[in-house]
């Protein structure tokens, strides 16, 4: 008897373990549906039809905007190699300005150009500046698709994106953009801005640097990016750097304030110091931060082991000892004129000489234009406390086996280059 009323609760104990365990089937078959559901609202909100009565106004607008910019094939580059959609995405700042809003109220804007697999950098560079930002993104093959549908993606679920953020996208000529309306295995999951860089970290590694194509036979059009990026806003000062830089804190503010205090001149362009920092490390925002890591040797002078003649005519002895724009107003700490081979960093009036897009890849490229800028006779005021940092230490060894080919053959294209700039400039007498 005492056996049976055992053996009685083990199958009452047994029963409900059975049926717990077929109400967490039930339940995890329901969740796994109504993700689904979710994702398919998700992927039709971003990509589909956009006549929906349940779809955000603003998403609409956004879609067909997309849409219109694809449409028109976009134009050639004056080479004819290239096919560029200017303003592929614009930012609500763009948007609100063609529409009457104050011109003034974009004094400076911050342009940079890269490729799909560093577009994750974007995040943290947002971050920092909080102002008007032009990208200009190089995409070859399957990467056109991807980079379209991704950006469109960052324009929706990252609010400061959406803001701020104008989108250029350029491609071979041979290459057209299309809407991504059939790519849904690149989508499912994406569902707020976090999980759109997470699907940009995938690509990070997809290539080495500018070895882009099979075996990295595609030049990377650096110079022509940057000329889309810099003419993508209506703006009274540039300021032109790669994207997996970071500029101080607060550099927009604080130029606004500079250029109330004092009119720069219209020959005058402003050099922002530029360092490389340790991947483990932090980024400093401010000098005193900087100078404390440059001290300990997790900060150094940008390009110092591949390059240190590119940026010793900053003089950053000089900068580092100058404590007396370490909390001040920024300002202008020593003017400079131009030394070969002295690449720097600056922020320039939009008139300044755009970028010469022959060169490509590795080697010349901003030192072309930096040559030009002297030889039409602008002069570098160099900040007191202002600062770029590159994310990592440059080291040799990091380059696809191309790099000493590209720059052998951009030496010869900027020998040529500079006897161009005696015709352009004629009556000028400073040389390169």
């Amino acid at each position: 008897m005492h056996f049976s009323k055992r053996c009685s609760v083990f199958k009452v104990v047994l029963g409900a373990l059975v049926l717990v365990a077929l109400l967490q089937l039930i339940y995890l078959s329901f969740l796994s549906k109504l993700h689904g559901k979710q994702q398919r609202y998700r992927y039709s909100e971003l990509f589909g039809s956009s006549g929906k009565k349940n779809s955000p106004p603003e998403k609409n607008s956004r879609k067909e905007r997309l849409r219109y910019s694809l449409s028109t094939g976009g134009i050639f580059d004056a080479s004819g190699q290239y096919r560029v959609y200017k303003n592929l995405i614009k930012s609500d700042f763009s948007s609100n300005q063609k529409h009457g809003a104050d011109a003034s109220s974009n004094l400076l804007t911050l342009a940079t150009h890269t490729s799909i697999n560093n577009l994750h950098h974007l995040d943290s560079l947002v971050e920092r500046w909080q102002n008007p930002l032009s990208v200009a993104i190089f995409a070859h093959g399957q990467d056109v698709r991807f980079a379209t549908a991704l950006v469109y993606a960052l324009s929706i679920f990252c609010p400061q994106i959406q803001a701020l953020v104008d989108f250029h996208l350029v491609c071979h000529s041979g290459e057209i953009a299309s809407f991504p309306d059939q790519d849904r295995e690149h989508f499912a999951g994406l569902e707020d801005c976090a999980s759109v860089f997470a699907r940009l970290e995938t690509h990070r590694d997809r290539y080495q640097n500018y070895a882009i194509g099979g075996n990295g036979n595609v030049s990377y059009p650096n110079n022509l990016l940057r000329n889309v990026a810099r003419g993508g806003m209506e703006t009274n000062y540039i300021l032109v750097i790669d994207i997996d830089m970071v500029p101080s804190a607060d550099l927009h503010q604080q130029f606004l304030a500079l250029v109330a205090r004092r009119q720069p001149d219209a020959d005058e362009v402003f050099v922002l110091p530029a360092f490389e920092i340790r991947h483990v490390r932090k980024m400093p925002a401010t000098k005193s931060e900087l100078v404390q890591l440059y001290q300990v040797g997790e900060v150094r002078p940008f390009y110092e082991e591949l390059c240190p003649r590119c940026q010793a005519p900053t003089n950053y002895s000089q900068w580092v000892n100058r404590h007396s724009g370490a909390s001040g107003p920024l300002d202008v700490a020593y003017t400079l004129s131009w030394a070969d081979p002295w690449e720097p960093f600056y922020i320039g009036p939009r008139t300044v000489p755009l970028y010469d897009e022959s060169f490509k890849q590795y080697g010349f490229n901003r030192i072309s234009q930096a040559c030009e800028l002297h030889v039409a006779g602008y002069r570098f005021s160099v900040l007191n406390s202002a600062f770029v940092v590159h994310k990592g230490f440059k080291v040799h060894g990091e380059f696809h086996n191309r790099k000493d080919e590209e720059n052998r053959k951009n030496r010869l294209l900027f020998r040529s280059f500079k006897e161009g700039l005696k015709t352009k400039y004629p009556s000028s007498l400073l040389r390169c």
